[in-house]
């Protein structure tokens, strides 16, 4: 009965070494991991840079720190409604969308507060 050979995960040459060994060596290991996880990642970069744009684009829309523009404004610069990081609800009852510390209020009449947290 010859022992099963077991070989790397990722490039697929002989294991030597250790009975619990994966992997030839780190390069390999971080390829195999890096190349798993890939699909997830692009995810999460995708929705990061939108949030960044939206910040971007709050930023400068807003050099004062607070002011009111037209939602078409905004729209038309690329920024989607969609994607925010958190919500800050007042006691009122308004929420505000924040993009990292800009933030933004829906208002009457298609318009669109937007404030910098402070910290």
């Amino acid at each position: 009965m010859t022992p099963h050979v077991k070989t790397c995960l990722d490039c697929g040459q002989k294991l030597i070494g250790r009975s619990d060994k994966k992997f030839c060596d780190d390069a390999c290991r971080s390829h195999y991991n890096n190349n798993k996880q890939r699909a997830e990642l692009k995810i999460i970069r995708k929705i990061n840079a939108i949030l960044k744009s939206n910040r971007k684009i709050l930023k400068k829309q807003n050099p004062s720190g607070k002011t009111k523009v037209q939602k078409k404004i905004l729209q038309k610069e690329g920024f989607n409604f969609e994607y925010f990081t958190h919500q800050y609800i007042t006691a009122k009852g308004n929420t505000y969308y924040f993009c990292y510390d800009y933030g933004y209020l829906f208002l009457p009449y298609n318009k669109v507060l937007i404030v910098k947290k402070e910290e």
